[in-house]
């Protein structure tokens, strides 16, 4: 289970006044880019020791969600830049429903597997980045090889 840390600290800002946004973003931004769990541990508690007097509603739902936060917290700190948002996969799941539903039913499980397939290559030209090309792809590809490099090794050679 993969949590956006986005919609975490969106949660929390509906907690907290206007004014404090901008301390608490800064010291959240503490806790999810920390180089390690216990790094991350001890920000939250720096962090919870101060806003949890004044919102408590924000401190618990940090706490509630903790284990389902550190999954993201495992990974090399070059590749929580691509996954610290689940928007991408949310975005796609989207598309793959609406493909769906507008078809109804698909005669075969290939039939279904090359709609999906068509919905996920589709360049989309109202976005901002129409070409589907990600920023500093190559240091990316080079930490995912390196820490995941028998998933990818098998990737490339199915093709």
């Amino acid at each position: 289970m993969q949590l956006c840390v986005v919609h975490l600290v969106r949660n929390s800002l509906r907690y907290a006044s206007k004014k404090d946004w901008g301390k608490i973003t800064f010291q959240l931004r503490e806790i999810y880019t920390a180089p390690s769990i216990g790094a991350a541990e001890t920000s939250f508690d720096v962090f919870a020791s101060e806003w949890e007097d004044l919102y408590p509603a924000m401190i618990k739902s940090w706490r509630d969600t903790w284990e389902d936060f550190e999954p993201f917290l495992q990974f090399p700190i070059e590749l929580r830049k691509i996954v610290y948002t689940t928007n991408a996969i949310e975005s796609l799941n989207s598309r793959f429903r609406k493909a769906a539903v507008r078809r109804g039913h698909f005669p075969t499980d290939q039939a279904a597997l090359k709609v999906l397939y068509l919905v996920a290559i589709e360049r989309r030209k109202n976005r901002t980045n129409p070409t589907g090309r990600i920023n500093n792809w190559k240091h990316i590809l080079n930490a995912l090889t390196i820490h995941y490099g028998d998933r990818i090794e098998a990737a490339t050679n199915q093709k």
